[in-house]
């Protein structure tokens, strides 16, 4: 009979609940749902009334992990408790796969892949499902090949994300600073960022304009320009919101000898005839351009998104095959994130890498007025948070 890994769920929100629908429905044929814990009543009721019959349920993360119903872990909490539940994962020898974002900052985040090098027997994977896309993956390969040179720009203006109030009203820990750490960089945007640094790299400065609250009613971030500056001199915009009804998702790259956009689902390559430092300087007409042919790279269109990186997840656990991304990964997102933060906080450009120990205190300024002040020990401590699962 073919190995299956026996599989818990911690928290089954919308997205814990979305990985046990692939799995109850067979999409992922190498793992076995065999436990889910949460310590919502209502959600624990619902699961094991409905899909999850016959699954075994717990109302304390840390009971199902000492269960030894599970061998492997899926962490689907809200945001501060990832790298805590994680690490308790590791301890424990359970292979262990973090939704995004990896947590919400980096001092956080660095201890929990300090433990991952403690524990090298356990599979540690981020659920970075954008990675799976055929075009970002083409993107990546086209950048990384070296073939047009070096990256002169990259944008990126990424405002299909709007959520009315009805989404924020939805529970009491989102958008807070307490509850969430965060706006649309943590809740929205970990995907896009995580893809910025894979496909161009990380950026040496940042400077940041956000806006709190500026189209809801919350107190963190729902309108984010950001600019970057790369060790190479190449410059980046990120622009998002939550705000606009009918946004945009277009990500542009300009490099010595070519241009590519990607904007919905496809990706335009303009290929020069020469490269554009070498036209500049041989080129004599004042208004000269240099010539492109535009075409549309081919890719293998697959798109696997959750359920490839838990086959994935799955193979390397049992085969020891690549995962789509590395747990240890998910920290350079989110010192995109951390940047961008700490940047509209002080007023000013920061340079990365960034002052983990500022931003934490800053960060704790903004907690300790939240709207969500009961849970501001819990959040802090490290040692006993609370969860709700409810991304």
């Amino acid at each position: 009979m073919d190995r299956k890994i026996r599989l818990g769920i911690l928290g089954i929100g919308n997205m814990g609940a979305g990985h046990a629908r692939s799995l109850l429905e067979g999409k992922c044929p190498e793992l076995a749902l065999t436990a889910v814990a949460d310590c919502n009543e209502e959600r624990l009721a619902w699961f094991a009334n409905g899909t999850g019959r016959g699954i075994a349920v717990f109302d304390e993360g840390l009971e199902m992990l000492d269960s030894g119903l599970i061998e492997a872990c899926i962490i689907a909490v809200p945001h501060y408790d990832h790298a805590r539940y994680a690490m308790e994962c590791m301890k424990r020898g359970i292979h262990v796969m973090v939704e995004k974002p990896a947590g919400v900052y980096t001092k956080q985040v660095r201890r929990m892949n300090e433990e991952a090098r403690r524990h090298p027997e356990v599979v540690f994977g981020m659920m970075f499902n954008q990675r799976t896309n055929h075009i970002y993956r083409k993107m990546r390969e086209l950048v990384q090949s070296g073939r047009y040179g070096k990256i002169r720009r990259t944008n990126w203006l990424i405002t299909d994300w709007y959520r009315p109030q009805a989404y924020y009203n939805s529970g009491d820990w989102r958008a807070t600073w307490s509850g969430e750490g965060g706006g649309v960089l943590l809740n929205q945007c970990p995907h896009q960022l995580d893809l910025w640094q894979w496909i161009c790299g990380m950026p040496v400065k940042v400077q940041a304009n956000m806006h709190f609250g500026q189209w809801h009613d919350i107190e963190v971030e729902d309108d984010v320009t950001a600019y970057v500056e790369y060790e190479n001199g190449a410059t980046g915009v990120f622009v998002t919101s939550t705000g606009d009804a009918h946004g945009t998702n277009r990500f542009e790259i300009q490099l010595d000898g070519a241009k590519m956009v990607a904007e919905g689902e496809t990706l335009t390559v303009q290929e020069y005839a020469m490269w554009e430092p070498e036209f500049s300087a041989m080129n004599e007409m004042p208004f000269g351009n240099v010539q492109a042919l535009e075409f549309v790279p081919e890719t293998d269109g697959q798109n696997e998104q959750h359920v490839g990186v838990l086959n994935a997840w799955a193979g390397a656990m049992l085969r020891g095959t690549p995962l789509v991304a590395e747990g240890c990964e998910g920290i350079w997102g989110l010192t995109l994130s951390n940047a961008m933060h700490l940047s509209a906080f002080l007023g000013q450009a920061v340079e990365l890498p960034i002052d983990e120990d500022l931003y934490y205190l800053e960060l704790q300024k903004r907690v300790a007025v939240s709207r969500r002040k009961e849970k501001v020990t819990a959040v802090f401590a490290d040692t006993a948070g609370t969860y709700a699962g409810n991304h």
